[in-house]
């Protein structure tokens, strides 16, 4: 019993104090990744917001830019221009507002009872001028300013954020804007799933602990080797589950960024409209606005497929590992320069999908590498059968760098190669000199 006693208190206690501290850490670097992580929820979504703006805008002075190019000062053309102006809504809160350099309103569509009045010394709710604010962004360039402002659609006070030109000749500033009331419902729902995530993490790590204090209490003098291979093989599930997590998570993000792209065509449909509009009245600027919302109606789709590409390779799913790679290759070479050759030896049928995606993804950190640090005008990727396993080689020409630098300094594409090719029970080497860097990596198929 005292030998018993002595077991359980040296493997018990270290092991609760080690998960509190563990839970302490999880606790701690939670709370940075959530704030982290709103802010970068928070930025990324301002920038598309931003974008948009910019976008809405455009479309606004391509509409009037007849009337504004043709030097025409008199009041019939602002008049229709003003009116013009205030039918090209979109959504449900999207307008355009026009004033002019004094801070008067001159039209305002969702609020007729601001048009004709000087606003210039007009505050929000936060002691904010608005008005000689938005001229100020205006006349510096910048243009964009968050200030508060009523919401159309429910009567309600909140956040907005505008984009804002002037238009010198006829000394009006011309603006829209959108609410961003949904940002803070994005930064707390982001903060949610960290905080969900964390709960989870700690949970299980107290499950976790829970059921080796109860193994160790009940079997502390029966411990052997097998429970280390028990052990190993637990550990080698939770790497297998984590890989597998973050391929799913390529995939959500994947779709994701394709449903977002939404913004683009919804501008894109602002200017075929304005396009068949032009048309019909006989501009001979429909035909050229018709041709530029092709052309970035042909950009979005491009962007489309290469974030689907780059986050998930829908061939890799469909045709299989060689298809995907000399996709790979193909963008690659288009994108950079760099003439690279694809040796291909090796039966598709004969990799399953977790090695598969290994491969690929081991490929695709291999030729960013050589795009950002190598120099090079040559790359050989060689795919191969080698000993009941499959042999990758990825050679290039480029400056070459010290491994052993590289070695101590561990970056995060050398590590997320190597985390890779251990979790399939691999080999893997690099060698580099000046005018050659190879990469070999070996995976077992029966891993």
């Amino acid at each position: 019993m005292q030998l018993k006693y002595k077991i359980v208190t040296l493997s018990v206690l270290p092991l609760i104090a080690s998960v509190l501290i563990i839970c302490v850490l999880v606790f701690a670097q939670s709370r940075k990744l959530e704030e982290e992580q709103a802010r970068l929820v928070e930025s990324s979504i301002m920038a598309a917001k931003k974008a948009e703006l910019k976008n809405y805008l455009e479309l606004a002075l391509s509409l009037i830019a007849p009337l504004y190019q043709s030097g025409r000062d008199d009041e019939a053309a602002r008049q229709d221009a003003l009116r013009m102006l205030s039918r090209a809504n979109f959504g449900l809160d999207g307008y355009f507002f026009v004033y002019d350099s004094h801070g008067k309103n001159l039209m305002h569509p969702r609020q007729a009872n601001l048009v004709g009045r000087e606003l210039i010394g007009m505050k929000d709710k936060n002691g904010l001028p608005v008005i000689q604010a938005l001229l100020k962004s205006a006349k510096s360039g910048d243009g964009f300013q968050l200030y508060t402002w009523e919401k159309p659609s429910t009567g309600q006070v909140t956040d907005k954020l505008s984009y804002v030109v002037m238009l010198d000749r006829w000394g009006w500033m011309l603006g829209t804007g959108i609410y961003i009331d949904d940002v803070e419902v994005a930064t707390s729902k982001s903060r949610r799933e960290v905080a969900d995530g964390v709960l989870t993490t700690v949970l299980a790590i107290a499950s976790v602990a829970l059921i080796a204090v109860l193994v160790v209490f009940s079997g502390g003098l029966m411990l052997n080797f097998s429970e280390h291979r028990l052990a190993d093989r637990k550990l080698s599930a939770l790497n297998q589950r984590i890989v597998r997590l973050q391929e799913e998570e390529r995939s959500r993000v994947s779709r994701e960024l394709h449903d977002g792209i939404s913004q683009q065509l919804v501008s894109i449909k602002f200017q075929f409209e304005l396009a068949g509009l032009e048309l019909e009245k006989g501009m001979p600027r429909g035909l050229e606005n018709l041709k530029a919302g092709t052309a970035r109606l042909g950009e979005a789709i491009g962007e489309i497929r290469r974030i689907s590409h780059d986050l998930r390779p829908s061939l890799l799913d469909t045709l299989g590992l060689s298809p995907a790679i000399l996709q790979l290759v193909r963008d690659f070479e288009q994108r950079t320069g760099i003439r690279t050759q694809f040796e291909q030896g090796l039966d598709d049928t004969q990799v399953g999908g977790e090695v598969a995606v290994t491969l690929y993804r081991i490929i695709q950190e291999a030729l960013g590498n050589i795009e950002r640090h190598s120099r090079a005008s040559a790359a050989i990727i060689s795919l191969s059968c080698s000993r009941g396993g499959v042999a990758l080689r990825v050679e290039d020409n480029g400056v070459g760098f010290d491994p052993g630098l590289m070695e101590r300094s561990q970056g995060i594409g050398l590590r997320n190669i190597r985390e890779r090719v251990d979790h399939h029970r691999g080999t893997f080497t690099l060698s580099s000199s000046s005018g050659r860097t190879e990469l070999q990596v070996g995976i077992p198929l029966d891993a």
